[in-house]
């Protein structure tokens, strides 16, 4: 049981460099099988029948609400609202920094 060196799957696999190091050592390849190459393919479908109506009523639906609230979402606004619009800020009796003696330097 060996292990993986190298996978692809659409392409060719790199090998595990054995051709190479056999050569650097001047001896013949077929004398040490460190490796082997192994393949296979996978069949797939190909009777599929793809339509736009195999959606049902109720998912129907909800695509269609989904879609309005998602696209709702990008409609610009014409004016940001103020959260405090309605309070004033407190009248200040004395001013806190002076009092505090807390300046920014």
């Amino acid at each position: 049981m060996g292990r993986v060196m190298d996978i692809a799957f659409f392409a060719h696999a790199d090998n595990c460099g054995m051709e190479e190091a056999m050569a650097a050592m001047e001896t013949d390849a077929d004398d040490n099988h460190c490796c082997d190459d192994e393949s296979f393919t996978l069949e797939g479908q190909d009777d599929l029948k793809l339509s736009n109506s195999d959606l049902d009523f109720e998912h129907q639906v909800f695509l269609v609400a989904f879609a309005h609230s998602y696209l709702d979402l990008f409609t610009p606004v014409e004016e940001l609202p103020v959260p405090h619009e309605k309070y004033p800020p407190p009248i200040l009796v004395r001013d806190i920094h002076v009092l505090d003696q807390v300046f920014l330097i």
